[in-house]
Parts: structure tokens; sequence; C-alpha cells
């Protein structure tokens, strides 16, 4: 199978194994150029495994790689010149400055963009003279992402960006990896939350157990649970299944209980009845569209951060 001029990246039959485990089970996708690409899944779903082996840190046991319009058995060296890594877990030195660090980075290339340019890319220029050890979570993670660009790279992996960061540093990577886009930049990202892969992607494909179980736009995918609308609230120790009109379903998630109807206004009248009836308080209750998150467990049975 061979990519097209729009196709940047494209794994075939992918496999890798720990023993007798498939960690990474005969994957197949394509990543065009320009997009955001997540692979979305739960912790040991492979997503680290495969990201790995595009980055060149492991072998895969079988499968085919075709990267930047070349057909490899493995990354290399040429390949990797041209790619940018943030890894789940980095550590700086922490009385190295910031300007330092991005410099230090920045030699490693035979070609870099200027430590001020990068800097201002990740919003810390007015950081540039402070320690590591100074720096909060949300700091030290565009500082990371600030090394994974200093070689200028067609191709930008994000294994996990946001994983520990507050709402509001979330929201600050999500917009440098937004404006990375709009530069024509190709990003491979995974993650486990389901509203960072519905911001930021192009395509998804859902992995589970080494698998792609899904695969398409966030939009493509939550289609398929077709026109119905949510309701969900929690009700510890409910005995029973609500009533709701024919065709609706009801899943529990723990003391989470979610409707899918097609119809709202007579199910949530014939909620309401129920639930006066038999006593059941329903607590926390929003009523909402369906999102990856549901896709996710109406394909597996739990939720993507199980």
């Amino acid at each position: 199978m061979t990519a097209g001029n729009g196709i940047l990246l494209q794994v075939s039959g992918l496999t890798k194994r720990y023993g007798e485990v498939r960690a990474v089970d005969g994957i197949s996708f394509s990543v065009p150029r320009g997009t955001v690409f997540t692979i979305l899944g739960p912790n040991g779903a492979g997503k680290t495994t495969t990201l790995e082996i595009l980055e060149g840190l492991r072998a895969p046991d079988s499968g085919e790689i075709e990267l930047f319009g070349r057909r490899i058995a493995r990354v290399d060296r040429r390949e990797k010149a041209r790619m940018g890594v943030l890894l789940q877990e980095g550590n700086f030195e922490p009385y190295l400055r910031v300007k330092e660090v991005i410099g230090l980075f920045g030699s490693f290339f035979p070609r870099a963009r200027p430590v001020n340019e990068i800097l201002e890319l990740v919003a810390l220029t007015e950081k540039r003279n402070a320690f590591v050890k100074e720096l909060s979570g949300g700091q030290r993670q565009r500082l990371a992402l600030g090394t994974a660009l200093v070689n200028d790279p067609d191709l930008l992996f994000l294994d996990e960006p946001t994983t520990g960061l507050d709402p509001q540093a979330r929201r600050n990577i999500w917009s440098i990896v937004a404006d990375l886009k709009d530069q024509g930049k190709t990003i491979v990202l995974t993650t486990h939350y389901m509203e960072e892969a519905e911001t930021l992607s192009d395509q998804v494909c859902i992995m589970d157990h080494g698998r792609i179980i899904a695969a398409g736009s966030p939009r493509v995918l939550t289609a398929r649970l077709g026109e119905e609308t949510i309701i969900e609230f929690t009700a510890p120790g409910m005995i029973g299944v609500p009533v709701v009109p024919s065709g609706g379903k009801v899943r529990r998630d723990g003391d989470a209980v979610l409707v899918e109807v097609t119809d709202l206004v007579p199910a949530l009248r014939d909620l309401l009845a129920w639930a006066h009836e038999n006593g059941v308080p329903l607590d926390n209750m929003i009523i909402r569209q369906p999102n990856l998150e549901d896709v996710f467990l109406s394909l597996t049975g739990r939720r993507l951060r199980e």
C-alpha cells in the first residue's frame, strides 16, 4: 500500500509484542499532511507504544511504515531530523534557564530556529531567564513543547501533552497546537481526554487492547450513535430500569445512568414520572448530545479513563 501525495505518514499492519502481550496488534492508518491525527484510548491501549515505534524509539515486530514519501523498515536519523517529539514525561536540569534549555536542544540539529522565536511560539518569552525549577507545571510543558519545535519539524508527535495540567494550562497547550496546525504542521496526538480529542482533531482512531476499534472524524464517530440525545444523571443504589419510549437505551456506568433517546420531550416526561413513582432522585441531571466518550462506552462498555 503506497501513500498518496496528501499523506505524510502511513502505517500498515503494525505489530509489537511483549511476551504474550500484544501491545500493538496489526493496526493500520494514514495521516494527511497539515492535520491533527489523534490516537484516543485508555491507559494500556497501545497508544504510547505506537508512537514510540513511529518516533524510532522502538522497533516493530512487523508491519510497514511509509513516512515523508519513503517506505522504511524502521525510523532512523534521516526521518528523525524532520520530526519533533514531546514525550509523556520529560525532565530538564532544574538549574538551567529556560533560554538555555532551548539553546541546548537547538544545538542537536544542523539548523535550528532562533531561541527567541521558539520562546515566543510557546509563550515563554517573559520566563526566558527563569530557572526550570521556578516554572509551573503548564510552563514546563510549554518548555517541553518548545524543545520539540527547535528543528522546525514537519511532523510533530505529542504523547498525552496535557496530562496532569489544570484546565487553563491545558487550554494554553491546545491553543499552541491549533496555531501549529494553522502553520501547516502535521501532528500526531495521543490522549485519553475526550474533550481534547474533540477540540483538536481532524481525524481520530480509537484504540483498545492494541487494536483500532473505530476511526474517522469526531463528527463521523459520534454520528454512528444516530440522532440520539443523552439524558445523564446519577442515582446511587438505583434498583430497576427507567421507563423510556420505544427505542430508547439505558446504560449504567457505576452510579451514573445514561439514557439515549430519539424524542426528548416524551422520554423526559416518562423518566420523571418513573423517578417520582419509584422515589429515585435524578441527581446532577444533564441533557447533551453524544460525544467520543459515548462512542467508546458503546463499543467497549467502559469509559476512556478506566
